[in-house]
């Protein structure tokens, strides 16, 4: 049974774990940095299956003290968002739904609360075309580019608006 639970700094073993997987798609992390994330995130849960970890997600407010160029750009020009930092899915749970869920949840939890924009990036340099495809199928649509990192990275800037009128 895949369940959304809670993360606590009990987790952060097996979460920067998984994050190191993922990168370059993502960035590293430390114990530090996690931590500020835990304090400073709106959501920030992870899915898990039969006691395994199959997943997890960071995401943060408008204002936060992000210093991202990613967040910063979103900050910038938009002011009622939820900004999806990283989403991490188990290779063994690849496939299965996991971040279509988590995707779900950070929907239901934005819409309750009345937040109008998810927003994230993915990655044009190094590409990363699995997570791009899987954000377009989402609804999520190309808002921009930007350089990061002197030019390291080269990464699209997307956003899904949500309708809460009818919520």
């Amino acid at each position: 049974m895949i369940e959304i639970q809670a993360v606590e700094q009990s987790d952060f073993t097996s979460l920067l774990a998984l994050n190191e997987d993922a990168v370059p798609h993502v960035n590293s992390i430390d114990s530090a940095q996690m931590a500020d994330f835990l304090q400073q995130a709106v959501a920030f849960f992870k899915v898990v299956e039969a006691g395994q970890l199959a997943g997890f997600v960071i995401s943060l407010g408008s204002g936060a003290e992000y210093l991202s160029p990613n967040y910063t750009w979103f900050d910038r020009e938009l002011k009622n968002f939820l900004y999806i930092d990283r989403i991490m899915v188990d290779p063994t749970f690849r496939r299965q739904g996991v971040a279509r869920l988590i995707y779900q949840e950070l929907e239901d939890r934005a819409r309750a609360n009345g937040i109008t924009n998810l927003c994230c990036e993915v990655n044009l340099m190094p590409p990363n075309p699995e997570s791009l495809a899987l954000h377009l199928s989402l609804g999520f649509v190309q808002v921009g580019t930007q350089f990061t990192y002197g030019g390291e990275k080269e990464v699209v800037l997307l956003v899904k608006q949500l309708d809460i009128t009818n919520e």
